[in-house]
């Protein structure tokens, strides 16, 4: 089977040869062809390059178009420094008065824009990959974007005193998002990950009222243009995992905070789910031996429709033996365990 062949028989419960294996990397893949973390993020043809460079290293089934979360948010009119080897740091916020919200638009794609540059990484890595491998772009979920424009403080705020203001602004972001995912999907991503970290924050209430209604509306109009969902939410999403279930993604992301035994249970055996051991204490500093017991823990625990990965990023110097250690390539210690 071809690895794009292999994830879309994972979705629909069919026959594959072996588990599908997509971990996200971003700095580290940047570092892995000799360029800064800022290189990777500012300019798609490095992303590219990387995502195209570590799949080939490791033998993986999908590449991605994720960096950091202040690409829309830059096109939105946000400043940022960015820095060599960090994430962008905002200078002010979008959304900081009320008079803010009543120019907030939908931006005009501009070339040097950064959603335009993650087009241009898209375009690339379908044209190289696209026939065997899935393309995977990229937008931000409303709350995690109403985060990035508004702020945390402003946003928690918002949610219990003002909701109206998130659904104001999440009119926009959705517009915004779902345009941006379609230009992707025609540029040749066959599905589109949707970061909404902000969501394992909320409590399942405000979740359901305020969040799901904008995720459903997103992950439909993706579905409409013709490409599945890969929903991921950073954190312990214990509370709300149930709700995202609901939302018509074709994948969620478990992190490693949730037992996966305990999130299959929770969302039954025809969702498929993507995880989820700790990238910190067990990939980047375990050994290999701990990390082919963890991932054969997620194997075991996952189901059939189920994605090995990390329960996030993998992190920056991370050992490639203990990358080895799980990925499907020559060295990999849990071939057997991929294959049942």
């Amino acid at each position: 089977m071809t690895p794009k062949e292999r994830l879309y028989a994972t979705l629909r419960g069919e026959k594959r040869d072996r588990t599908p294996v997509a971990p996200i990397f971003m700095m580290w893949a940047g570092h892995f062809i000799g360029r800064t973390y800022r290189d990777y993020y500012l300019d798609g043809n490095v992303m590219a390059a990387s995502q195209i460079a570590v799949a080939k290293r490791f033998n993986l089934d999908q590449v991605m178009g994720i960096s950091d979360p202040w690409r829309e948010a830059d096109d939105f009119g946000m400043k940022f420094d960015y820095p060599p080897e960090g994430v962008g740091i905002p200078l002010g916020r979008r959304l900081d008065t009320p008079e803010d919200f009543d120019t907030l638009k939908v931006p005009e794609q501009r070339e040097g824009g950064r959603m335009r540059d993650r087009l241009n990484a898209v375009r690339i890595m379908a044209k190289e990959l696209g026939r065997t491998h899935s393309v995977l772009g990229w937008v931000e979920g409303p709350l995690a974007e109403y985060e990035d424009l508004r702020g945390m403080e402003g946003t928690m705020f918002d949610l219990m005193d003002e909701p109206r203001l998130f659904h104001r602004a999440a009119e926009v972001i959705v517009a915004n998002a779902i345009e941006r995912a379609k230009e992707q999907i025609k540029a040749g991503a066959d599905m589109i990950g949707v970061g909404d970290a902000v969501a394992s924050l909320v409590g399942p209430e405000v979740y359901k009222e305020h969040v799901l209604p904008w995720e459903k509306k997103l992950f439909a109009a993706i579905h409409d243009a013709g490409a599945a969902v890969r929903l991921h939410v950073c954190g312990n999403i214990r509370s709300i995992i149930g709700d995202m279930a609901t939302t018509g993604a074709d994948i969620i992301d478990v992190d490693w905070m949730v037992p996966l035994a305990e999130a299959r249970a929770e969302v039954g055996p025809q969702v498929t789910l993507c995880g989820n051991f700790d990238p910190t204490s067990v990939l980047f500093q375990g050994t290999p031996e701990k990390v082919e017991s963890a991932a054969r823990r997620c194997l075991r625990d996952g189901g059939d429709r189920f994605i090995l990965q990390p329960g996030c990023e993998v992190p920056p110097m991370t050992a490639e033996a203990n990358i080895d250690a799980f990925t499907p390539g020559p060295a990999c210690r849990i071939a057997d365990a991929l294959a049942r």
